[in-house]
């Protein structure tokens, strides 16, 4: 992404800000796996979305004083001998040329730095990114820093800028879109790949293998997240990831899988027969599946308020169970759906946004029906991504071969 992008962001971010405050975003470590292992780092998104800085430590901030714009980048000290260990760390020039940020600071000034602006100043607000996911989760650095600016500076009030970014995170540019599509073009051909491959007595792992070699030859180093391969019952556990089984002649197996391409990432799901062909009882259960995936395509639009998406696909679902004498009542539909239709999709895979809102252009959302019949072991989820546009929306995944027609003639092709 060029930094012209981060720019943009900065500026509307500045507009959020009231005189006389400070705001500071930190980009996060990676946490110590074991021993003196650590996991992979990955920037904290909001902060890349600002900056377009993926290096661990750095922080960023964003002074406004009587009106003027003040922004600093603090990067590592260059240090030779961890640059023999584990490679160099952003040099100023990188950092400028990454960001657009032209004062580069040394992380070992910064807290001299930001004590002498909020010596100097009358500085009445710090805002930070206070994202909690859920009340038990670790302090953040953010939170910890929180922590310590009102022990020392009592009078300061804290206010959470991450709302704001989520604001704006909602709605993606042609960029973003774009770098979405590249990630579901990839994603496409991985499951071509496993489809061209997937034979029954397969483990699981051995088709996801296919999956990741071509994330792998398309440059891709990281996943959307880790992928989940369900072959059998183990189709309808939603977040099944051990993807260690033998698949059956006979089986299912469900793929929720992702390539993430320059930090943006496709989420999709596949339904496919390991064999090649569906049963009469799979292909009952498939169509009523995506039935309600095509209903929650072709209502999704701007004005339509997002939980209404959630109760087309239920509806669905539930008439379709009710035919099939799994459910006696709509009511029950819970016993064989029970997650939601959508979420947002971008920068994070769950990406960040509000839900008790109105479709707008712009959005990237997922649409993922599913039914998951563990007494029968199958388990059937299609998953679209789709971007919100002027008059409706466009499925970004309708190369995607999704029907079982499709899904059969492809599988068997080398057969014909």
């Amino acid at each position: 992404m060029e930094k012209e992008f981060f720019i943009r962001n900065r500026k509307k971010l500045a507009e959020r800000l009231d005189n006389d405050s400070i705001l500071l975003l930190f980009a996060g470590n990676a946490p110590y796996k074991s021993a003196d292992e650590q996991y992979p780092f990955v920037p904290n998104r909001n902060f890349y979305y600002i900056t377009g800085i993926d290096e661990k430590k750095v922080i960023y901030s964003m002074s406004k004083i009587n009106g003027e714009l003040s922004e600093k980048l603090f990067i590592e000290r260059p240090d030779p001998i961890m640059a023999k260990w584990v490679g160099a760390t952003i040099s100023e020039e990188e950092a400028i040329k990454k960001s657009g940020i032209e004062d580069i600071l040394y992380l070992d000034k910064f807290e001299d730095e930001i004590g002498s602006i909020l010596n100097r100043n009358k500085i009445e607000k710090l805002y930070l990114d206070l994202e909690r996911q859920e009340l038990r989760t670790s302090i953040t650095e953010a939170q910890a820093f929180a922590k310590i600016i009102i022990e020392r500076y009592p009078y300061m009030a804290i206010k959470n800028i991450y709302y704001d970014i989520t604001e704006f995170r909602m709605i993606k540019t042609q960029k973003e879109i774009n770098l979405i599509r590249k990630a579901i073009e990839i994603t496409n051909a991985g499951i071509s790949s496993m489809m061209d491959n997937a034979k029954p007595g397969m483990m699981e792992y051995e088709i996801e293998a296919y999956f990741d070699f071509v994330l792998k030859k398309n440059g891709i180093t990281n996943r959307a997240f880790e992928t989940i391969a369900g072959s059998g019952i183990n189709g309808t556990i939603l977040h099944y990831s051990s993807n260690n089984s033998k698949t059956k002649d006979g089986d299912l197996i469900l793929f929720d899988l992702g390539a993430q391409y320059k930090y943006y990432n496709a989420d999709i799901t596949r339904t496919f027969p390991v064999s090649g062909k569906f049963t009469e009882r799979q292909k009952q259960i498939y169509n009523i599946v995506l039935k309600a995936n095509k209903a929650v395509e072709e209502a999704a639009k701007p004005g339509v308020k997002y939980k209404k998406l959630n109760e087309i696909a239920k509806k669905i679902l539930a008439e379709g169970c009710s035919e099939l004498g799994l459910i006696e009542d709509e009511s029950e539909i819970s016993r064989y759906y029970f997650h939601t239709v959508s979420h947002y999709l971008g920068a994070d895979t769950h990406d960040v946004g509000m839900y008790d809102v109105e479709l707008k252009p712009g959005m990237v959302i997922t649409n993922e029906p599913g039914l998951y019949i563990e007494e029968e072991e199958i388990g059937i989820r299609i998953e679209d991504d789709l971007l919100i546009t002027v008059d409706g929306c466009e499925n970004l995944s309708k190369g995607i071969i999704k029907t079982v027609e499709e899904i059969e003639a492809y599988m068997n092709k080398q057969d014909n």
